[in-house]
């Protein structure tokens, strides 16, 4: 029989697990849901009036990732360069934030956050409309439906005074193949 001595003994010998780390705080809250409806494959078309002439321009992958705290943009024209931008909701101020980086050099950070259920990212584009063009973009992304969003594109280049459209998209949600 051991003694008590020789079990405290062991008792004091052996490892002391350590306490789990805490777990980071999760990102599900619904200020980080806000951009959800943008989250899905899309094929994406210009907006036009009759929506059945509009041609395919591109694909754009939308995903939510690290623990729900981003949701990252993969644009794949058709033609042309594709490019990529990385969202993401700053907990301290409740405002979003998106980085875009195209295959140019340069980037261009937007800043802003939902109003009136639509997503309005504003942002300063150096060279927008060429060397030297500079110009605010302001993007506005509207869910149309479960399957429908549109992603409207205005430039400023009087510093926000007036507004004229840049580019006004549909994003349709791609059909499975197969």
């Amino acid at each position: 029989m051991l003694s008590t001595v020789a079990i405290f003994a062991m008792q004091a010998a052996a490892p002391v697990a350590a306490a789990p780390a805490p777990k980071p705080p999760a990102c599900d809250t619904a200020r980080h849901g806000e951009f959800d409806f943008w989250v899905g494959e899309w094929d994406v078309y210009p907006n036009l009036a009759d929506p059945a002439k509009a041609p395919l321009v591109a694909h754009s992958r939308i995903e939510k990732l690290y623990s729900g705290c981003a949701v990252r943009e993969n644009w794949m024209p058709l033609k042309g360069t594709g490019g990529g931008s990385l969202n993401s909701v700053d907990p301290s101020t409740g405002r979003w934030h998106q980085l875009w980086i195209g295959s140019q050099p340069g980037r261009v950070e937007f800043d802003g956050g939902l109003a009136g259920g639509k997503m309005v990212l504003t942002g300063w584009w150096s060279g927008i409309g060429g060397p030297g063009q500079d110009g605010m973009v302001r993007m506005t992304y509207t869910p149309i439906d479960p399957d429908t969003v549109r992603q409207h594109g205005e430039l400023s280049t009087d510093h926000g005074l007036t507004w004229t459209t840049n580019f006004d998209f549909v994003y349709r949600r791609a059909k499975p193949a197969g």
